[in-house]
C-alpha cells in the first residue's frame, strides 16, 4: 500500500483529503483518526508520503504538530497551501429556506458565523467538517444543513446550496508534506527554496538573538518562527524556523554554522520549493 499511498487526517471530503487529490492526484488517499497516525503510517513504511496542516491564515497553527514532529525522524519535502471553501450543504432536494439547524467543526462554525446567523440557524459543533456532512447524508433531515467541502458534497451525495459559505475570503491552510526519506531538490540559482528547522538554543543571554544573527549577517530571510515546549517538564523552549534558502548556498551554510553554534540541538527537517502561493500572495 506504501508506494500510492498519502495519508491524512480526518473524514473522507476533510480539506486534508482534498488537499492530497489537488497536489498528489494520482496517489491513493488513506484516511486516519489522527495527526499521529497519519504521521507514523509513514515511519512504519505503511504509506509513501502524509499531507499534514501546519497552519491557517484565520485560526493560526496547529499547535499539535510542533510537539508531534520531533517525536519521528520524518522529512518535509514540499508544501501546499489550499484555500478553504466552505460549502453549505444540505440533502437532495433540500432547500435554504427550510433549514434549522446546521453543523460543522467548531472552527468552520467561527469562520461562517455571520452567514450562519443572517439565516437564524442553530449551530451543532462537531469533530469534523466531512463527519458532519456524512452524518447529514445518512439523516436525510431536509431541515438540517452541514459546512464542508465541495469533495464532500460529491462523495456524500449532498446539495451545495451556498458555496463561499465562509464571512471572510481568503481563508487558507498550509500543509506539509512529510516522507521517510529526505527528498531534498538539487539547488538551483534561480528558484527559491524554504529550509525548516527544529532548534533549542543553549541556556545563555540572548542565545535566541545571537542564533537568529547569521541569517540577518548572510542575507536571508526567515519567513516564520515560531516557539514551542519541547517537553512537558516546561524546562526547555524550542523553536521552528522557515527560511529562505538551500544549503547548498554559501551564505545558508554559515548561517547554519552559527545557529548550531548556539543551540544545544539543532535539526534540518526538510528544504523544498517554495509554493506558487507564496509569490501570489505577497
Amino acid at each position: 500500500m506504501s508506494k500510492d499511498t498519502i495519508a491524512y487526517q480526518g473524514h473522507a471530503g476533510a480539506y486534508s483529503h482534498l488537499s492530497c487529490t489537488k497536489a498528489f492526484p494520482n496517489m491513493q488517499a488513506y484516511a486516519c483518526d489522527s495527526f499521529a497516525k497519519a504521521m507514523y503510517m509513514v515511519e512504519r513504511g505503511e504509506a509513501k508520503l502524509a499531507m499534514i496542516p501546519i497552519e491557517n491564515s484565520t485560526a493560526g497553527r496547529v499547535e499539535e504538530i510542533y510537539r508531534l514532529m520531533p517525536k519521528t525522524e520524518l522529512h518535509i519535502i514540499a508544501e501546499h497551501f489550499e484555500p478553504v471553501n466552505h460549502c453549505l450543504l444540505g440533502i437532495a432536494g433540500a432547500s435554504i429556506e427550510q433549514l434549522k439547524t446546521v453543523s460543522s467543526h467548531p472552527q468552520a462554525l467561527a469562520q461562517c458565523n455571520n452567514a450562519i446567523e443572517s439565516l437564524n440557524l442553530q449551530q451543532i459543533a462537531h469533530l469534523d467538517t466531512a463527519g458532519s456532512a456524512e452524518e447529514l447524508a445518512a439523516a436525510q433531515d431536509p431541515s438540517h444543513a452541514s459546512i464542508a467541502s465541495e469533495l464532500a458534497a460529491k462523495l456524500y451525495g449532498l446539495e451545495i446550496l451556498q458555496q463561499n459559505f465562509q464571512d471572510i475570503a481568503g481563508n487558507t491552510t498550509r500543509f506539509v508534506i512529510l516522507s521517510k526519506e529526505n527528498l531534498m531538490p538539487e539547488y538551483v540559482k534561480n528558484k527559491t527554496f524554504i529550509s525548516t528547522f527544529m532548534f533549542t538554543v543553549r541556556n545563555i543571554p540572548s542565545a535566541l538573538y545571537k542564533s537568529m544573527g547569521g541569517f540577518a549577517t548572510n542575507g536571508l530571510n526567515m519567513v516564520k518562527l515560531e516557539s514551542y515546549m519541547a517537553s512537558d517538564s516546561m524546562s526547555a523552549t524550542s523553536f521552528h524556523l522557515d527560511v529562505e534558502g538551500h544549503p547548498a548556498e554559501k551564505s545558508m551554510q554559515l548561517a547554519m554554522q552559527e545557529l548550531a553554534f548556539f543551540s544545544s540541538e539543532m535539526r534540518l527537517i526538510g528544504t523544498y520549493l517554495s509554493h506558487d502561493y507564496r509569490t501570489k500572495n505577497d
